[in-house]
């Protein structure tokens, strides 16, 4: 009895604790904390879920612990036989009827929600075109980086990717290397980036949940892509619409690679443009490239996606990033020394886009000039079968 009553409190504790772990989480990373309407919708249905499997077991525990008590043997006796309700047709189309209406109304929000959620029909023009009046962001995974294209507006950027909030953002998701799965926990469900082919579907940052998290959310891939899968990470940036406009028009504004101010920076810049240039651009320009893109590197907060962002985690990449992220791609491609490793990382903590440096209505003027079907904004389609073209001419 004592062994019984032990466990039964160590089931009880066990309980409390996961009743209450279940509410931890961080507003920047949790799905069990929504930060817009696609999150909130898939976290509702979540409950929904919840509630009716939680009904169907407590039905069950009921009805399973009345027939004990009431048909114990030592209440009714040894030869006590229990009625047949086999033939019972009341008793059959109840027990079928109850689990077929559970199903409906876990079904119908299902099918709607969706039907609704992979609507991306408002990202393309009638003629195919990226709509410039919504946000349309082309992601492209590689092992173990992201790409961020914004088409409309000609800018690149790789491994943060900032979005306006209270507004759709449209992603089409393409993986460059083997399937991935981008996801970001707070806004919504993931979805794949396949190689074959793209993905569509939209998320929405609220601008309260957003300036709850410092305007911060984290990004992950969620398919299993090699030795640096976990390691794959990404950094969401959700602005107002005012200020997000402005970052678009300060990326819009490098024309030119930043110039290094300090000696050992300049030195640096000519490294780079001899041994890493070919696979780095340092313009937001240039979709596709071999690695990511750096034109505001010192402004990330991130470096490979996971390690602090200052000089010393930065140089240790640049010696050795086998080490830091297994399996990556930039490992055995460049001979640089210590001295000149040195240099090249005083350059990158020098590449950063100087806030309101860009034209805002210039920005609004290239989203019309992109909508009249300007020649290089093209749609995503097309983008894929530039991709496979200049990969068969590889």
């Amino acid at each position: 009895m004592k062994n019984h009553w032990m466990k039964a409190k160590w089931i009880g504790l066990l309980t409390v604790l996961m009743v209450f772990l279940s509410g931890c989480g961080k507003n920047h990373l949790s799905t069990l904390r929504p930060a817009g309407e696609v999150g909130r919708e898939q976290f509702y249905l979540m409950i929904l879920s919840i509630i009716i499997m939680l009904f169907v077991v407590v039905v069950v525990t009921i009805l399973f612990a009345i027939a004990v008590t009431r048909n114990r043997r030592s209440k009714k006796g040894e030869n006590f036989q229990p009625k047949d309700v086999a033939t019972n047709h009341t008793l059959e189309v109840i027990w079928t009827s109850i689990p077929i209406v559970l199903l409906i109304i876990l079904a119908v929000p299902t099918v709607y929600l969706v039907f609704k959620q992979a609507d991306t029909s408002a990202s393309v023009t009638d003629d195919g075109e990226v709509n410039p009046e919504e946000t349309v962001i082309n992601v492209r995974a590689y092992q173990y980086w992201w790409e961020f294209e914004y088409p409309s507006e000609g800018v690149v950027t790789s491994q943060d990717l900032v979005v306006p909030t209270d507004s759709r953002v449209y992603f089409n998701l393409l993986g460059a290397d083997v399937k991935h799965s981008f996801w970001v926990p707070a806004a919504g469900g993931k979805m794949d980036t396949n190689i074959d082919g793209i993905n569509s579907f939209y998320l929405i940052f609220d601008e309260d949940a957003a300036a709850e998290t410092d305007r911060l959310f984290y990004g992950k891939c969620a398919e299993l892509c090699g030795p640096s899968h976990a390691l794959m990470d990404f950094k969401v940036t959700a602005l107002s619409e005012a200020d997000y406009d402005q970052w678009l028009a300060d990326m819009q504004a490098i024309e030119e690679p930043v110039q290094p101010s300090s000696e050992d920076a300049q030195a640096g810049q000519e490294i780079f443009n001899n041994s890493c240039m070919g696979c780095h651009a340092t313009t937001a320009t240039g979709a596709g490239a071999m690695g990511p893109n750096l034109t505001n590197f010192a402004d990330r907060e991130l470096i490979a996606g996971y390690l602090e962002h200052n000089e010393e985690n930065l140089q240790e990449w640049i010696r050795d990033p086998e080490s830091l992220k297994p399996g990556n791609k930039m490992t055995g491609t460049y001979d640089l020394s210590d001295e000149e490793i040195e240099l090249v990382s005083a350059y990158l903590m020098e590449l950063s886009v100087e806030e309101g440096s860009g034209d805002v209505e210039a920005l609004q003027e290239s989203r019309e000039a992109s909508g009249d079907g300007e020649p290089g904004e093209g749609s995503a389609d097309e983008e894929t079968q530039d991709d496979e073209d200049e990969e068969e001419g590889n």
